[in-house]
């Protein structure tokens, strides 16, 4: 009996100590793994391992890539993109970006740039901005293929000019085309002037599906018409 109970608790120990180096070695595996993953060189981000793509006419790349470069050595998965998206979006130009890691040691970037659509005259030259109203640059004279937008820019001006960029982005793209000057001195008389002469009065940008149109069709019928008027959509006037 007593070498049966001793066999027993030699066992018990045998187990025990099993269980003891099992949970070590478990522990220590995970250790070496949580190392190689947040701590490893292996998967350090590689500046020459970054894609940097749509940055448009407005973004500066060097910019986005300065913020990213300072990122150079962390492992991937240690990298806090949630951080370094809004780093990025704080950026001139950045409206949008997308960023996902490109194992093992690169970084993906999909800007969305504010590209300009209209020029807005201001101390002597232009001030160029994208179809949220958003400043995006300046210039001497407007770019070719940008509608000269006058409007207010100051505080008071505000609503005159949110409706004229709203005007001007509802319009389609064969008829944005054609606009050569927008012109709104309150929220309620945006007029767009074409570049064969002809001005078209929208009022203001209410229902400015519908007035696109009237507008459109109005211009197609009645092409010798220099005033197509459709600030009132049901009862549109031409002159």
């Amino acid at each position: 009996m007593a070498d049966r109970l001793a066999e027993r608790t030699a066992m018990r120990r045998h187990r025990w100590w099993r269980r003891v180096l099992a949970g070590t070695a478990c522990g220590v595996a995970a250790a070496v793994l949580a190392w190689a993953v947040f701590w490893s060189p292996a998967l350090a981000l590689d500046p020459s391992e970054v894609t940097i793509d749509g940055e448009g006419t407005t973004v500066d790349v060097g910019q986005v890539r300065e913020v990213v470069v300072a990122q150079a050595g962390v492992p991937l998965p240690r990298i806090d993109t949630v951080a370094l998206r809004g780093e990025i979006l704080e950026l001139d130009g950045v409206k949008d970006v997308r960023i996902s890691r490109a194992w093992p040691t690169g970084l993906d970037f999909v800007l969305t740039s504010r590209e300009p659509v209209a020029a807005v005259p201001h101390d002597g030259g232009y001030v160029l901005l994208d179809p949220e109203g958003v400043e995006v640059g300046t210039a001497e004279e407007p770019p070719e293929g940008l509608a000269v937008v006058e409007a207010p820019l100051d505080e008071a001006g505000a609503r005159a000019l949110q409706a004229a960029m709203h005007v001007l982005a509802a319009l389609p793209a064969e008829l944005s085309a054609q606009v050569a000057r927008v012109t709104a001195e309150t929220q309620d008389d945006v007029e767009t002037v074409l570049a064969d002469g002809r001005t078209v009065r929208w009022g203001g940008a209410a229902r400015i599906a519908l007035k696109v149109e009237v507008a459109r069709t109005l211009l197609e019928v009645e092409p010798g018409a220099r005033v197509v008027d459709v600030s009132s959509p049901d009862l549109p006037v031409t002159q």
